[in-house]
């Protein structure tokens, strides 16, 4: 049987132990092996696997020595409780295989839970799943998890009091993290709120949310932005002396402004796009952004952003011989004299 988008997070969660079998597919293992994970945990608790009520076998080694499955299928353990055979990465050539286990599955037997990869429609070993009357199927996609999924995340991290600017910024960051990385900020934000009976807050997911340039450099966009150019000289030094290249500065740089370009020219003003721009803004950054985009128009912005544009294009000539860094150097003062006007 199919196991619509809708109704798989509940299953995950709520695996029901007299199923013959799940088969989890999508192109995103990272995706996959979350759901496997979380639905294999649900079906024999936190000490299956040390009681040895799991069972794993890969798809290469299931090739070599077919009979393992149904074996692993039909073994009685010392342990009382359910008891699961996973495969994992398994291919179109395991479909005889699988199909024979399934076929000699009978009450009490282990639960097989299968993995692939993306199968396309007429995959047997997806046929075999969806038209089973006691096994699923359920294809999982690279799509970001809904409202339900990140509070559902959050309880289990022990996070249930949440802001709505903070519930806001998770659906944000949820967009632009993968699964894994996802995960593991909810853990860190369970560790950090560990003891803390406030309500989860941006500033707490600004806290904990990973971040995608140096402190410094961070520093010198804000500089800019806000026409402090007599601070420019000593920020660049320090980024000299960390290393930072050039070109890596300029990238960041057109990456600060085009997000100030973007809340500045939204339609419903600066306070709405500062909600709309990917990826997310988070806590005092996020005030400090609009702020930026308040304070420069959108006609500046497009003057700022052909600026970095030619700044990069002379960096990356082959006829360019100043020092790269000073070419950088110049470009930011001409912004944040442009900041000043």
């Amino acid at each position: 049987m199919k196991l619509s988008g809708r109704d798989a997070p509940g299953y995950f969660a709520r695996p029901d132990p007299r199923r013959t079998g799940l088969l989890i597919y999508g192109a995103d293992a990272m995706r996959v092996a979350l759901r496997r994970q979380e639905v294999i945990a649900a079906l024999i608790g936190p000490q299956g696997e040390e009681e040895m009520r799991l069972a794993r076998m890969s798809g290469s080694e299931l090739r070599k020595e077919p009979a393992m499955l149904l074996d692993a299928i039909k073994a009685q353990g010392f342990f009382p409780g359910p008891r699961v055979v996973f495969v994992e990465d398994a291919t179109e050539a395991l479909a005889p295989v699988v199909t024979a286990a399934l076929s000699e599955w009978r009450d009490g037997d282990a639960q097989v839970i299968v993995t692939a990869g993306q199968l396309k429609p007429a995959s047997k070993l997806r046929k075999l799943f969806e038209g089973h009357n006691n096994a699923y199927a359920v294809g999982i996609y690279d799509e970001p998890p809904g409202r339900a999924e990140i509070e559902a995340t959050l309880a289990k991290a022990g996070l249930r009091d949440i802001k709505p600017d903070a519930m806001r910024d998770l659906t944000g960051l949820a967009q632009e993290l993968d699964p894994g990385d996802f995960r593991q900020t909810m853990e860190k934000l369970a560790l950090y709120k560990h003891g803390d009976d406030a309500p989860l807050s941006p500033d707490d997911i600004a806290a904990c949310a990973p971040t995608s340039v140096e402190a410094a450099v961070d520093d010198i966009l804000h500089i800019v932005a806000e026409a402090r150019s007599g601070e420019i000289g000593p920020v660049m030094k320090r980024l000299r002396a960390q290393g930072v290249q050039p070109v890596s500065l300029c990238i960041n740089a057109t990456r600060h402004f085009r997000t100030l370009y973007a809340v500045a020219s939204d339609p419903g003003g600066p306070a709405q796009g500062i909600g709309r721009v990917r990826p997310p803004v988070f806590g005092p950054r996020r005030d400090r952004v609009l702020r930026q985009a308040q304070k420069w128009n959108v006609t500046r912005l497009e003057q700022a952003l052909t600026l970095l544009t030619d700044t990069d294009l002379q960096l990356r000539s082959a006829g360019q011989h100043a020092p790269a860094m000073a070419l950088v150097e110049r470009a930011l003062i001409r912004l944040a004299m442009l900041a000043a006007r």
